[in-house]
């Protein structure tokens, strides 16, 4: 029988969910659930699934559930789905508070259940490139600037976009944070809009990364520094340059890997972790460790 998938929340985020699931094997969409409950006949309708105002009557009919929701609201809708034995995708942060995170695992934990949070960007070809290049990194640059679009505005843009390259950042450097600075501005929303980080860790890595929604151009870059070679990436193009000292100078090479929809990935594996009872590339437990360092960054601010 195919693996019957639940999709909470259908916005703008979640309605890819729905998409990839409708045309994942051994996937049945099961069906969607959206507080707007003409946005889940939309698109249920366009899926040829059943739609509900309430989550809770969709849960019943799923093995597992995919929570596409405000971030307010993962920690009761991932409880609910864990105490009732579906296996749970949670897109980041996995919740507000490390209290949260943590019950959530703990629940995870005590059901045997899968609890993955989506953390897409170590799908993307060019992360997964660049993984095979990367040794002890000394110095890490990362970009992630946006226009401003009016979406993502219920939470600090440290939750809504920097918590993407803490995770690749802590993923690449493998060490406990030693300390912590940071700048932040709120200039549209009433929460963080720009924030910049320092972040240097015990074995002697640094990192500076910045994050903004007032930009005039969406960037996305990650630039890695190591002993004898400076690697970059473009998450958006997902090309990869590794660039050395050569004969002549400078030289560098590109590695451009097949062209893959990150989302469409991260959820594949979902899938593969669920059916094969696998630990996913991001457990509950990595989702926390970046949500941990955006909570301090949010708190030096607030101060």
């Amino acid at each position: 029988m195919p693996l019957r998938i639940g999709v909470i929340g259908v916005g703008y985020l979640g309605q890819h969910h729905a998409r990839i699931f409708d045309g994942l094997e051994d996937v049945e969409l099961a069906g969607v659930a959206d507080a707007d409950k003409a946005r889940a006949d939309e698109i249920a309708a366009k899926y040829g699934c059943a739609a509900f105002g309430d989550w809770n009557e969709l849960v019943g009919r799923s093995d597992a559930v995919s929570i596409v929701t405000p971030t307010i609201t993962h920690h009761e809708i991932a409880r609910a789905c864990l105490r009732a034995g579906k296996d749970v995708f949670i897109e980041k942060p996995i919740t507000e508070s490390l209290d949260e995170a943590h019950e959530l695992i703990s629940v995870a934990d005590a059901g045997n259940r899968i609890l993955q949070v989506g953390h897409l960007e170590r799908y993307n070809p060019g992360i997964v490139a660049a993984a095979e290049l990367v040794q002890e990194p000394r110095f890490i640059e990362a970009e992630r600037l946006s226009p401003f679009l009016g979406r993502g505005t219920d939470v600090d843009i440290t939750l809504d976009l920097m918590i993407h390259d803490i995770d690749i950042v802590t993923g690449f450097v493998r060490s406990s944070v030693k300390s912590i600075s940071a700048a932040g501005d709120r200039v549209l929303t009433g929460k963080l809009d720009a924030v910049t980080s320092w972040i240097e860790f015990e074995n002697g890595c640094k990192a500076l990364v910045t994050a903004s929604r007032l930009a005039a151009e969406k960037v996305r870059r990650l630039r890695i520094h190591q002993k004898d070679a400076f690697i970059s990436v473009d998450y958006q193009t997902q090309e990869v340059r590794k660039y050395f000292k050569g004969d002549a100078g400078i030289a560098y090479d590109v590695i451009q890997p097949e062209s893959r929809e990150p989302l469409r990935e991260e959820l594949k594996d979902f899938v593969s972790c669920v059916l094969g009872r696998s630990c996913p590339r991001v457990s509950g437990r990595e989702a926390t460790q970046a949500l941990e360092i955006v909570l301090r960054i949010n708190d030096m601010l607030k101060q």
